[in-house]
């Protein structure tokens, strides 16, 4: 400091001696107070600028950092003016610049102090606090607005977050009734696989007994084996997997179906497993149960089926729109596959159309069956059908269509037509059989010669005419065979330990009425040849031969020969037989009946015309 005066008492030396007070030599006391007067000078108002600085929130970054480095240059400088007087001892090399140096310093303070003193006493206006104020207020007004929005923003967070407990609480409660009610049970395992929570709708106390435990502690083998496996494969892998397995309960042996997933952490960390074990015995048992049922229903539908497939029954179904939704068989001259889909302007005939679809609209309207006998045509010929119609109803009553049987009674129609006819024919023959009947006991009283004699050849003619009859009967008055009428008109003498009859000829039908009258003349002729021709001596032989006509090919040509008996004597007159052969099936039968009364034998050839052959016997002999 001493040099610092020196340097400045020459700079003045022009000066006079008595106006330069300062060219005269200060004592110590006085420079020591000077020197920590300045020293704390250049300390305390750099500290106030800088205590003021960052107090000033509007100045920016660039003052506060000159602010700060006035400080710290002021600090330094007041450092060392302190160090001075301690130092008396020390000896500046260079005062002069030392001198110097300390101007510059203290001009360049100068400087400084006064940039940032003007920044710091710089006052704003009163239109300046104004509009600040304005400022300060509307950003007021904006955060009491916010205020208020988040008070209302957090009243309504509250509500939501009681709604949403009491929902959550709600939905708890639903879930664990719904977990009760469905025997489910829901635990967690860590990695050890020890229990660290458990629900079960055995309540609390079942729980509690796991938590802790490990599987090894509470499964039996096998099972346990499996579950552990299952679990740790979960562990290991990160891919939920399920298994069914038994457990023993109070109640029994209990199967569960166990679904497994892996049980992570906030990190996605795998640290445990989580898993549902629903109770499926009861569900097993309904499934065994349904298989058994939807076994036997099957095979009861393939045996319906089957059913109605060998029989003349249709059954079929539709939607309200007459719409055909299944069909058991073939229907109309189309398949199945041909008819589902379709309705009845599709399948069923025009002519038959609106009679089936009136009865079908009826049933659907009144809910009761119906049923009808009704004759449709189809491809090939027209049949017959006994329908039932009936009501389809669904779980609710109503009615969503029909079900339908139709009976194919074509057969069963065409027997009652053939049974009408045949009462129409049996009225006919029964009056024409009462007629041939009456005719042979006229003639027959007129020939007998006592009433024992009428009784006895009646009652033969009666039983020749039974017999023909029964034949008839057998092939259901369509036809009789040749040959089966010979045998029963001759078979009293052909069942004789020694035949006299021999019988030859193709094999020839006849119609109804040719078969009985030509039964009624084989009758007579054998009665005859017994009484008086070739059967009336154990050597006479009766010849019974027929075949196709030579004629003109049309007919058949029957011949009896009688040869070995005693000698024949033309009757005197003509009686019953000779009329039953001679006139009576020259007028029914129209056939050439040639009766000759011969020595040797008596002959007769009987030539019946085609019309009164059966059509298969026909067509036979022309084979």
């Amino acid at each position: 400091m001493d040099g610092v005066f020196a340097w400045l008492a020459q700079l003045g030396a022009s000066i006079p001696a008595d106006v330069a007070f300062w060219r005269q030599a200060p004592s110590e006391a006085a420079l020591a107070i000077v020197a920590w007067v300045s020293a704390l000078t250049y300390f305390l108002i750099p500290a106030g600028i800088v205590w003021t600085a960052w107090r000033r929130p509007d100045l920016s970054a660039a003052s506060r950092f000159l602010a700060a480095a006035v400080f710290l240059f002021s600090f330094a400088f007041a450092v060392w003016q302190l160090s001075m007087p301690l130092g008396k001892a020390f000896v500046f090399p260079t005062p002069d610049a030392l001198a110097a140096t300390s101007v510059v310093a203290g001009l360049v303070w100068l400087i400084m102090l006064w940039v940032l003193l003007k920044r710091f006493v710089t006052v704003p206006s009163v239109s300046e606090f104004i509009a600040a104020r304005e400022r300060a207020e509307g950003d007021l007004d904006v955060e009491r607005q916010r205020a208020d929005e988040a008070d209302m923003l957090r009243s309504q967070l509250e509500r939501t977050l009681i709604d949403k407990t009491g929902e959550l609480a709600l939905t708890s409660s639903r879930l664990d009734t719904c977990l009760r009610g469905a025997k489910v049970y829901l635990f967690s395992q860590d990695k050890d696989l020890r229990y660290v929570g458990v629900f079960g709708p055995r309540g609390e106390d079942a729980g509690a007994q796991m938590l802790g435990r490990t599987d090894d502690e509470i499964l039996v083998a096998p099972e346990r084996d499996a579950i552990t496996a299952i679990k740790r494969k979960v562990l290991e892998g990160g891919e939920p997997a399920e298994i069914e397995a038994w457990y023993e309960m109070p109640e029994g042996k209990v199967l569960f179906a166990l679904y497994v997933e892996p049980l992570k952490n906030l990190d996605g960390e795998i640290s445990g497993v989580r898993c549902a074990a629903a109770d499926i015995t009861r569900i097993r048992s309904l499934e065994g149960e349904q298989r058994r049922l939807a076994e036997e229903l099957r095979n009861a539908l393939h045996r319906y089926e089957i059913a109605l497939r060998g029989s003349n029954v249709t059954v079929f179904t539709q939607d309200r729109d007459l719409r055909y939704t299944s069909i058991s068989n073939a229907f109309l001259g189309r398949r199945v596959d041909q008819i589902v889909g379709l309705t009845d302007d599709d399948v069923v005939p025009v002519s038959d159309r609106d009679t089936i679809v009136q009865l079908k609209r009826q049933a659907l309207s009144t809910g009761e069956p119906v049923d009808a006998e009704l004759r449709l045509k189809g491809p090939a010929a027209s049949r017959w059908y006994d329908f039932h119609f009936e009501p389809l109803r669904d779980a609710e009553g109503g009615v969503v269509g029909l079900t339908c049987a139709a009976v194919d009674i074509t057969e069963r129609k065409a027997g009652e037509e053939h049974l009408r006819l045949l009462m129409r024919e049996l009225t006919h023959r029964s009056k024409n059989l009462l007629a041939v009947i009456q005719a042979l006991a006229r003639q027959t009283s007129r020939n007998a010669g006592s009433l024992d004699s009428f009784l006895d050849e009646f009652s033969a003619r009666l039983q020749a005419l039974s017999r023909s009859h029964d034949l008839l009967v057998q092939e259901e008055w369509h036809s009789a065979s040749l040959l089966d009428l010979v045998r029963s008109q001759l078979g009293h003498y052909i069942d004789r330990d020694q035949s006299q009859i021999s019988i030859k000829g193709p094999p020839v039908h006849l119609k109804p009425e040719a078969a009985q009258s030509l039964g009624l003349a084989l009758h007579e002729l054998a009665v005859n040849a017994a009484k008086y021709g070739a059967l009336s001596v154990s050597k006479g032989r009766v010849d019974v031969i027929w075949e196709e006509s030579e004629a003109d090919g049309n007919g058949i040509v029957i011949r009896w020969l009688e040869h070995g008996g005693p000698a024949v004597e033309r009757p005197k007159k003509h009686g019953f037989g000779t009329m039953a052969i001679q006139r009576n099936l020259s007028r029914s039968l129209e056939a050439d009946v040639d009766l000759n009364f011969a020595e040797d034998g008596v002959s007769c050839t009987i030539t019946i015309p085609q019309n009164h052959l059966f059509a298969a016997a026909a067509q036979a002999l022309k084979a």
